[in-house]
């Protein structure tokens, strides 16, 4: 490295559990009885883009901006009052790209009076969805044609009567028009004018929460090395160390290839660097003694072991932050060797040998140490997260699952919390970002309260936060998760000790980009 049963009767005793707990517990539980979920959503603001990762999304990739909304209003051209039967929407610089909300069959694409050049895409169950005010639209897009969620049906316009370029985006159930933005935030997809990152063409495995994972991205300039020296083919020992190594820590085995060829074309450079560092990965001393691993099972960590470095390199990368989105990937490498050019070179390499998926969530916040002034939720808003939780017991833990009837873990703390009023990302992993940057405080082992959140890791390796549960009763160490594929939904204990990662928080109320 160059310098690099009974739902009721689980309320029931989830209420009894609390108020062991103490006055704090009785406070909660008294009123989740008596306090509905408050409608207004904390939301902290600390991601740039969102995935698309399930069968509804906001119909521009693009950001964008709300400029009118649903509702009766006053007509911009013929002056006097109608129904507004959906939002506009405005992208960000400039018109965009305007894309399918969701899968179904295009029912109609063409000129059509006020709407302009206007797509009606069917989601059966009665469901339209309707883009108006097109520039073109795609000569693809005709009636009859099955579209996907995510294809472009044409590009933003003024067709129509439009009074400058947007897109006009409705809903309609049974031919009648709803409004769109709690439409789409019912679905996972809001309207709050955030690119969208782009479905992975890798296949995401279903055994992974959220269904979310990204492409390693391409490689930009300025390259270097890889400009004249093409990729070399890997020698089979090695290759199996790459693989091994992106098994262990749940990351692309192309990209650890791509810093190997990068380095030592994949061990056949041998020589110290005139930076000091060695092995197949060119390790700096310093860096191997504080990220350095026994990848070989001998029981040491050696820089000159093809092995260890090579799972060293892997654990340097998971914990400089490569799953959290494209920007993570590259900050990663940049960490490794501090060259633009470096990690373009890498990226290259990595994609002549296959590119790959990250298994991470591309709208992770940047993380932090968190807020330790956020004041708590309110006990009203702790206890409607309880009595939520403890309502879904005995559903099942299904990968990806949002709801209403099955959950992934993630899934299910984030509809907990929306219970209370706050917006959590969708992994478990973001969830601890968004609450480091802001949204919450980290709580010490043995200080946690009921509805404090505890992160740890699991199926992606030992540096990346894979598990997120919902303390019920601290005193007994007991949680409200959904825990596994055979356990389901339902209440279980932790334990402080047994995780390469486990920390306590406790969400608040955000202190910057509230809305």
């Amino acid at each position: 490295m160059g310098n690099s049963s009974s739902r009721v009767g689980w309320v029931v005793a989830v209420l009894a559990l609390v108020l062991l707990a103490g006055p704090f517990g009785a406070a909660v539980v008294l009123a989740a009885v008596l306090t509905p979920a408050v409608a207004a959503q904390h939301r902290l603001d600390c991601a740039t883009t969102v995935a698309a990762s399930g069968p509804w999304r906001p119909p521009f990739r693009q950001a964008y901006v709300r400029s009118s909304v649903y509702g009766m209003r006053l007509h911009p051209i013929h002056r006097h009052w109608r129904l507004h039967t959906g939002v506009d929407l405005v992208s960000l610089p400039g018109p965009g790209p305007v894309v399918a909300a969701a899968a179904g069959t295009v029912t109609a694409a063409g000129p059509r009076g006020g709407y302009g050049n206007a797509v009606d895409v069917d989601h059966r169950a009665g469901l339209v969805s309707r883009y108006a005010h097109l520039a073109r639209i795609n000569p693809a897009i005709r009636p009859g044609a099955t579209v996907t969620v995510g294809q472009v049906l044409g590009t933003e316009g003024a067709t129509g009567t439009a009074t400058g370029n947007h897109l006009h985006f409705e809903i309609l159930r049974e031919r009648t028009p709803v409004d769109p933005v709690p439409f789409m935030a019912e679905r996972g997809a809001p309207l709050d004018g955030r690119a969208v990152i782009p479905v992975p063409t890798h296949p995401v495995p279903a055994a992974v929460e959220g269904g979310i994972g990204f492409d390693l991205p391409p490689a930009g300039t300025p390259r270097l090395n890889s400009l004249h020296t093409p990729p070399a083919p890997i020698p089979a020992t090695i290759k199996v160390l790459y693989v091994a190594a992106g098994e262990r820590y749940q990351l692309p085995w192309t990209l650890l290839a791509g810093i190997g060829m990068e380095e030592s074309a994949h061990g056949a450079t041998t020589a110290t660097s005139t930076a000091g560092a060695r092995g197949l990965m060119q390790f700096l001393p310093a860096t191997f003694a504080a990220y350095g691993v026994d990848g070989d099972g001998d029981g040491r960590a050696s820089i000159t072991s093809d092995a260890d470095s090579v799972f060293s390199a892997a654990n340097y990368l998971t914990r400089s932050g490569v799953t959290k989105g494209v920007a993570g990937v590259r900050a990663a490498l940049f960490a490794y060797n501090r060259a633009t050019w470096y990690v373009n070179d890498v990226l290259h390499y990595a994609h002549a040998y296959g590119g790959g998926l990250v298994l991470g969530d591309p709208a992770s916040c940047d993380g932090g140490e968190g807020n330790p002034d956020s004041a708590p939720l309110p006990g009203d808003r702790v206890a409607a997260v309880l009595a939520w939780a403890g309502q879904q017991a005995g559903e099942p833990y299904v990968y990806g699952a949002n709801g209403p009837d099955a959950w992934d873990c993630s899934s299910f703390t984030q509809a907990a919390y929306r219970q209370a009023a706050v917006s959590l990302p969708r992994t478990a992993g973001a969830q601890r970002d968004w609450l480091a940057a802001g949204g919450g405080t980290r709580i010490p082992p043995g200080q946690e309260r009921p509805g404090d959140l505890i992160f740890w890791d699991s199926y992606l390796g030992p540096n990346a936060i894979g598990h997120v549960v919902i303390v019920a009763n601290p005193a007994r160490r007991t949680t409200v998760e959904a825990k596994s594929t055979r356990a389901g939904v339902g209440t279980f204990t932790y334990s402080y000790t047994g995780h390469s990662i486990f920390e306590i928080w406790r969400p608040g109320t955000p202190i910057a980009g509230t809305r």
